[in-house]
């Protein structure tokens, strides 16, 4: 247990260090660095320990926080380090929302918040009378939540008794006009899923430890929610909590530091 937590320690440096030369690469575009290291740990655990590549399927409602995602991707071996080094440019595979692209393990094309929810429940529904063992992943937004889609989707998953289907919850407490409390304030998540009658729990988003036991518990018969509590922009000083990097652009100088405190973090 202790080698594969300090194995994903180092792909989760990995990731974050190659997201920052996305997000530096993309220049005056911009890119979404907050939502990104928000989901960062959650990103590598469910690639590179928890899902069965071979049959799992994970789509994401917040697919802004493509920096965690292709990374991810990346690091699972779905993407090469050339697709990275594309990331924003005109004709790439990775433009700043995915695109569906199976190939590449993108099930998914997403921008429109709420949908995908949905889309996965569709899949689960599938999954459940074609392949029972297999499992569908869904990463959601807190501030997404507000969409009215994503309780139809709740119900529907609980309906259907979709014990092949996990919801995890990038709850982050930020969105791109502020705190989701100021805007549309939904607190704990894990009652009110376990209200449409799922299963639930709630652990620290940034705790490689909590999310790989999160994600072992063995569902029967209901579908899984995991309230991941998170800090937006984790663990890079300028980015934490600030609703500025939500989108912007990175600076050579912001990159440095960066790095700088990452390597103190990882190293």
């Amino acid at each position: 247990m202790k080698e594969d937590m300090k194995y994903l320690k180092g792909k989760i440096y990995e990731m974050k260090k190659e997201a920052l030369a996305m997000a530096l690469r993309a220049g005056k575009t911009g890119s979404h660095l907050g939502g990104g290291f928000s989901c960062m740990e959650i990103m590598a655990v469910l690639y590179l320990k928890i899902m069965d590549l071979k049959k799992d399927r994970f789509f994401i409602g917040k697919a802004h926080a493509v920096l965690a995602y292709y990374t991810a991707l990346q690091q699972a071996g779905y993407l090469k380090q050339s697709d990275l080094l594309e990331f924003e440019q005109n004709g790439s595979i990775l433009p700043g929302h995915p695109l569906r692209n199976i190939e590449k393990g993108i099930y998914y094309s997403g921008g429109s918040l709420g949908m995908a929810f949905s889309v996965a429940v569709g899949s689960a529904l599938h999954l459940k009378k074609t392949d029972p063992k297999a499992k569908v992943y869904v990463l959601l937004g807190d501030g997404e939540c507000q969409e009215g889609s994503i309780w139809e989707a709740v119900m529907a998953a609980a309906h259907f008794g979709l014990s092949n289907m996990v919801c995890i919850i990038d709850k982050n407490d930020l969105q791109y006009d502020g705190s989701t409390k100021s805007i549309l304030g939904i607190q704990d998540f894990s009652k009110r899923f376990r209200a449409f009658n799922w299963d639930s729990v709630s652990v620290n988003g940034h705790c490689i430890e909590e999310l790989v036991k999160a994600l072992s518990i063995s569902q029967t018969g209901k579908p899984l929610l995991i309230e991941a509590n998170t800090k937006k922009g984790n663990g890079i000083s300028f980015m934490e909590n600030n609703l500025e990097y939500h989108h912007n652009v990175l600076t050579h100088e912001q990159y440095e530091l960066a790095l700088q405190e990452l390597s103190k973090e990882y190293e």
